[in-house]
């Protein structure tokens, strides 16, 4: 079935301009224990629903109506909680396909080492076009990740997948990064295996210590993604945002929290909890005194995700 136009959430496809404002980096529940050792069986899913609940009204408060989770598999990606969660609080959820090396490859299930781009590929292709883990609900895009530095074999081996996986399926590929080095470097993996920079989200850019080189990215068409609100920093933010503002560069823009988590097996599992509003309570304010509009938040929150993540096979 061809989804092309649409943006495929956790209770199937939805038209583009239904997303509304949307945060397009967050998580519910991350189980850290490792690839070898993760079960659904570690958590419980209506404690869960119950602890985050009020984080959730909280954002639908400030008119979040679409939230991005970015947990991938392995790593506590777990789509019956997702539905569920957007059934209780009627809020449009995406999930994602991939696979997720960064932190020395802790969460990559054994395959991942011996099959090659194409079989990881395959995998996740059929997630798309059958579904997850048996059930109907299909990702809405593909999450990966690399450790900084110069990417190992195995990373380029994850996005030369995902370049794959996106010319099969037109999903958008976010790339967990950080520092910009291996950011250009899997933009030209990307364009060498046929896909164009705007397929691709440079997640966690606000790690890159020289913020002057975001008009690089965005120029070159990627989304460059400032995802980290949720931990501090927000007059940084508020200048970074502004600088690309005023290169006329905000339509390349992502932003959102990275926030959460429920952590199963700690002693605690909502003790570091942190919640989804910090942009529009910390940051906007700021924003506003500088004289942004509300067209510009528009851009960011509703207009922007529409396009990065309508699903389109984006070919050079």
């Amino acid at each position: 079935m061809d989804f092309s136009g649409r943006v495929m959430t956790v209770e199937g496809p939805k038209a583009a301009g239904s997303l509304g404002k949307t945060l397009i980096h967050e998580h519910f529940l991350v189980d850290f224990i490792g690839a070898d050792k993760i079960s659904a069986t570690r958590w419980n899913r209506q404690t869960v629903r119950k602890a985050v609940a009020p984080y959730i009204e909280k954002a639908k408060s400030e008119g979040i109506q679409s939230i991005m989770d970015c947990t991938p598999a392995f790593l506590g990606r777990d789509v019956h909680l997702l539905r569920e969660i957007s059934r209780e609080h009627t809020i449009h959820i995406l999930t994602n396909t991939g696979y997720y090396g960064a932190v020395n490859n802790k969460y990559l299930p054994k395959w991942a080492f011996t099959e090659t781009e194409q079989q990881l590929a395959d995998r996740w292709i059929r997630e798309f076009e059958n579904g997850i883990e048996g059930t109907d609900i299909r990702p809405g895009f593909i999450k990966i990740g690399v450790d900084s530095g110069k990417l190992s074999e195995l990373h380029k081996k994850l996005v030369r997948a995902a370049a794959i996986t996106h010319l099969a399926t037109g999903l958008t590929i976010c790339s967990h990064t950080g520092p910009a080095p291996a950011a250009f470097e899997q933009i030209e993996l990307i364009k060498k295996m046929g896909v164009r920079p705007d397929a691709f989200v440079w997640v966690h850019a606000q790690a890159e210590p020289d913020k002057n080189i975001y008009p690089k990215a965005a120029q070159m068409g990627a989304w460059v993604s400032l995802d980290g609100m949720g931990w501090g920093e927000f007059e940084g933010y508020a200048t970074w945002l502004s600088q690309l503002k005023s290169e006329e560069l905000l339509n390349r823009v992502l932003i959102s929290h990275d926030a959460g988590w429920y952590t199963p097996g700690t002693n605690n599992s909502m003790k570091s909890f942190v919640g989804y509003t910090n942009f529009f309570e910390k940051i906007q304010p700021i924003l506003r005194s500088n004289g942004w509009k509300n067209s510009d938040f528009d851009q960011l929150l509703i207009k922007n995700p529409e396009e990065a993540f309508t699903i389109a096979i984006r070919k050079l």
